[in-house]
């Protein structure tokens, strides 16, 4: 074998090394993510965390791992850390920044509200039909600034057919009661499947409108019947963290 043709050789060898080493380590990445969205639905958030963890050693500037490990960091309790993960999100894919809705409620959760009211008007532009994003923003400006502020300057909202999100939405624009929203979770004749996530909404913004408001014993009793109806979705996760916090008496 002349020089020339060993030189090949040994370049394809390594090609073909190198290759493999990937193909293991996509392998490997796939797996670790598997493990930890299944440690997530059994609630083993901590477990999720860790395995993240391990996943995003593999791909550090993956922007997509890296908001699934936030989400497994707030669903663990860690705002803070979520948010360090939505950020690098927000910095690694700034296409991505205005679609981060969950930075912008780690925000609330972090006493952030300002930055949190900013991330759910940027969302607006992504998204403008959806009465949680007004309601997170209501909330945060609440917060900051007070009821009337947040209730005159509420985004606008038009085509959200979620029942009972357009009652929601006249609740927080003062136009509609808390009860309103319950007997519009009620009405007609839903299946038992839609019923529970009807009635998740209605009792977590419901809660939510209530906590602004300085009425804290309705509050959490509303935020606990929420969790009372599992959605298999991340807000489902939002309203356990916050009884969990509700259910602190250091946390604010």
């Amino acid at each position: 074998m002349n020089w020339f043709a060993a030189s090949l050789m040994s370049l394809l060898l390594g090609f073909a090394f190198l290759t493999a080493c990937s193909l293991l380590a996509a392998d490997d990445l796939d797996a670790l993510v598997a493990q930890a969205r299944a440690a997530s639905a059994r609630g083993n958030y901590q477990q999720a965390v860790e395995l993240f963890d391990k996943a995003v050693a593999l791909n550090e500037n993956n922007a997509n791992l890296l908001r699934a490990r936030g989400q497994a960091h707030f669903k663990s309790g860690d705002v803070a850390a979520s948010i360090d993960d939505f950020d690098r999100v927000a910095r690694l894919a700034p296409n991505l920044e205005k679609t981060l809705w969950e930075r912008g409620i780690s925000h609330y959760y972090a006493g952030r509200f300002d930055e949190g009211a900013k991330q759910f008007e940027l969302y607006q532009t992504y998204h403008d039909a959806d009465v949680e994003n007004a309601a997170w923003r209501y909330l945060c400006v609440a917060r900051s600034d007070g009821l009337e502020k947040a209730r005159a300057s509420i985004l606008p909202i038009e085509g959200d057919r979620r029942i009972p999100m357009m009652k929601i939405y006249a609740m927080y624009q003062g136009e509609a009661t808390p009860d309103d929203v319950m007997a519009a979770a009620r009405a007609g004749q839903p299946s038992k499947a839609e019923l529970n996530q009807r009635l998740f909404y209605a009792h977590l913004y419901v809660g939510l409108f209530h906590e602004v408001a300085g009425r804290k014993d309705l509050a959490r009793k509303h935020i606990a019947a929420a969790v009372e109806h599992p959605i298999g979705h991340y807000m489902h996760d939002v309203a356990r963290v916050h009884l969990a916090r509700l259910e602190k008496p250091d946390e604010p």
